[in-house]
């Protein structure tokens, strides 16, 4: 695997502050900003919202790094992320919206406009169950003083921090609590819980209504609400998912006629000289789609680093988008960078409800998917791996031909069919 910047100024740093050895003999080691930024800025260093973005020697050590103070950092075998509830899907709550010239629901491209339209929705008064919020705390500011304790293999360890930076994505008051909110405008597996747990650690002890931390994702049209609290105050790791709701500017269920019709009419396409896509989640494929929209190019680096995508993801995902016809690559001073299409621009013109059709007659018009729905719908009931590896064999899909390949692939053809099962309006 190929290393990034952040992984050898890393193990620059270890092997100089003899760090590894020193976490083994005392269990944590703090370093200072002055120290990291001979090698790197300390703000590229030190910023990772996810388990995937940790450096090579963090992760292969089990290590975590969290601020102490505006230029100090502590280094040790900390638990400091947590995994997003998967397993149980969320409905999706059709809600209403309010029309405003100044801001596009079918064009929500950061987590300020997401923040935004959430709010003036009242998304957050349906979730809290409070009807008046005042916006009232957001943007940086320091964390003032406090300890608490953390995970530390089987054991927990103290960690003091005075007057970090912390940020607010947005905070909003109503009658009874102070509500407290991350944003992101990406799918990702995992999240820093500091960045929930930093700023609920100050308000908490500055106001007397009850201080509520919310996760806000939003994608492709979704907002998703998920409402966490802390067991007890002072451990970094009590946090406890209390609920989540999934709300929809419009109503993004698409009736079983429409998609029986696509099946029917859907041209199929000669399969592409493109790696067939082993990318299991297809709103992942499509938020990769909407992060390009946004920045036009980014760089394999970029998404990776970003995004919360491991490096063998990032080719995975874009080539599910190469294989659409949606995603292309070129390089640029060595570089490998990705960007939308004309046909991928094109589709992120569309209102959100017309955009899901296009995907769904995009994925259909390839015949092993087109196959494999029809024996869904023949069989009312998802067919299985063997039955797709069948569908595969008679399929020319390039460059699959092993039995473990098949494998693989058959997970994304029944992950994408059953996306386009979900969105049947129930």
């Amino acid at each position: 695997m190929n290393k990034t910047k952040n992984d050898v100024c890393w193990e620059q740093l270890f092997e100089k502050h003899k760090i590894l050895e020193k976490v083994l003999s005392t269990g944590s080691v703090s370093i200072s900003a002055t120290e990291i930024n001979k090698v790197r800025e300390a703000r590229l260093m030190t910023k990772f919202d996810h388990r995937s973005q940790l450096p090579k020697i963090f992760a292969d050590n089990n290590l975590s790094i969290l601020p102490t103070s505006r230029g100090n950092y502590i280094i040790g075998n900390f638990d400091t992320f947590c995994d997003f509830d998967t397993k149980n899907d969320v409905n999706v709550i059709k809600i209403d919206t309010p029309f405003l010239e100044s801001l596009d629901y079918e064009d929500i491209t950061n987590e300020a406009t997401a923040l935004n339209g959430a709010f003036t929705a009242k998304l957050f008064q349906d979730f809290i169950g409070e009807k008046n919020l005042t916006p009232t705390v957001s943007g940086r500011m320091s964390s003032s003083a406090f300890n608490f304790s953390i995970n530390y293999k089987k054991d927990t360890i103290k960690i003091e921090v005075n007057n970090s930076q912390i940020e607010i994505d947005g905070g909003y008051e109503g009658d009874n609590s102070l509500i407290l909110i991350e944003a992101k405008n990406y799918i990702s597996n995992d999240f820093l819980i500091r960045q929930l747990y930093y700023p609920y650690k100050l308000w908490v002890n500055k106001v007397k209504k009850k201080v509520r931390p919310i996760f806000l994702t939003y994608t492709n049209g979704v907002f998703h609400l998920r409402e966490y609290t802390f067991d007890s105050i002072d451990h970094y790791n009590s946090l406890r998912l209390i609920k989540q709701k999934k709300y929809s500017v419009q109503n993004l269920a698409i009736n079983i006629e429409t998609i029986q019709q696509i099946l029917e009419t859907v041209k199929i396409v000669r399969e592409p000289n493109i790696p067939f896509p082993q990318a299991d989640s297809f709103e992942r494929v499509i938020n990769l789609c909407e992060l390009l929209k946004q920045r036009d190019v980014l760089t394999k680096e970029e998404i990776t680093q970003n995004y919360d995508f491991e490096p063998r993801q990032t080719d995975y995902y874009s080539n599910a988008g190469k294989y659409l016809g949606l995603i292309d690559s070129k390089k640029i001073d060595g570089q490998i960078v990705y960007f939308l299409t004309d046909k991928g621009r094109q589709l992120f013109t569309l209102p959100i409800v017309n955009r899901q059709t296009e995907f769904l007659k995009l994925i259909l018009s390839h015949a092993v998917f087109k196959k494999t729905l029809q024996l869904y719908f023949d069989k009312g009931n998802a067919p299985t791996k063997i039955e797709v590896v069948e569908i595969m064999k008679k399929s020319k899909l390039y460059k699959v031909d092993s039995k473990s390949t098949y494998s693989r692939r058959a997970s994304t053809i029944v992950s994408w069919v059953n996306w386009i099962i979900n969105q049947l309006d129930e």
